[in-house]
């Protein structure tokens, strides 16, 4: 809940199309010694409702920085970020934290799960100090694990789980607060050809069949081929966008 002291941030009234993200001019620089590294050069992006979008590059390119300031778990040294009609420039940590609980779902490359805790138990975590009923939380944390096809696996902890199961189960975690917008940093890298393609096509289907909005960081080419719109960076830089008109590819 946001303080009373803290200004109410700025929103955007939303219609049912209007893009969930809009980066505008973001730069991110870090200072090492006397050089400053640019992780972000003029970055600018829209993301709608529904898309799948995969940020494309190699390791050092910005995409996982990009990735971060989308999802608040860094802030851009300039430009804008508006998020679900949110600008961020104007809310504070407090704010952006409850931005990222009832709208941003993560999926983490090494899964995050608390290896003690059973599958269902972690799917329920984010919520799980929520005024929420128990039994409600344990029906819906049920339904998701059905959701990824792993209801049969809801009282086994990690360490019994094969990588795969482990990636479904954070997916079904990151979808337990029903969020509009899923942010995946690099969600294959750790598993297998076969078990990574089963993971891009379920975050895929979360897209077509929930209308959930998914943007991953990857340099795996299997995500860019089931993802509706690919985006490509270098050097920190948004080096093609698709959605962008570009008049120097025209003959």
């Amino acid at each position: 809940m946001t303080n009373a002291t803290e200004a109410a941030p700025a929103v955007v009234a939303l219609a049912s199309d209007a893009p969930v993200v809009h980066v505008e001019g973001v730069w991110k620089l870090h200072k090492l010694g006397d050089e400053v590294v640019k992780a972000l050069s003029n970055a600018s992006l829209t993301i709608n409702p529904g898309e799948f979008v995969c940020l494309m590059g190699p390791s050092g390119s910005g995409k996982s920085t990009l990735l971060n300031i989308i999802g608040g778990l860094d802030r851009p040294t300039k430009g804008s970020v508006v998020i679900d009609g949110t600008d961020t420039a104007t809310i504070s940590e407090s704010q952006f934290a409850a931005l990222r609980h009832d709208t941003v779902g993560f999926i983490f490359q090494s899964y995050n799960l608390i290896p003690f805790l059973s599958a269902v138990e972690n799917v329920e975590l984010p919520l799980i100090f929520e005024p929420f009923d128990r039994a409600a939380l344990r029906a819906r944390a049920l339904d998701l694990l059905e959701l990824v096809g792993l209801s049969h696996r809801a009282d086994h902890t990690p360490t019994k789980m094969s990588g795969g199961e482990q990636q479904r189960t954070a997916i079904a975690r990151a979808l337990i607060s029903q969020p509009r917008l899923i942010l995946a940093d690099e969600p294959t890298a750790n598993l297998d050809h076969r078990t990574g393609a089963t993971v891009v096509r379920l975050l895929r289907d979360l897209c077509s069949r929930l209308g959930v909005t998914v943007v991953a960081s990857t340099h795996d080419p299997s995500v860019a081929e089931e993802a509706s719109r690919v985006i490509r960076m270098q050097d920190g830089h948004i080096v093609h966008d698709p959605a962008v008109h570009d008049p120097s590819s025209e003959s």
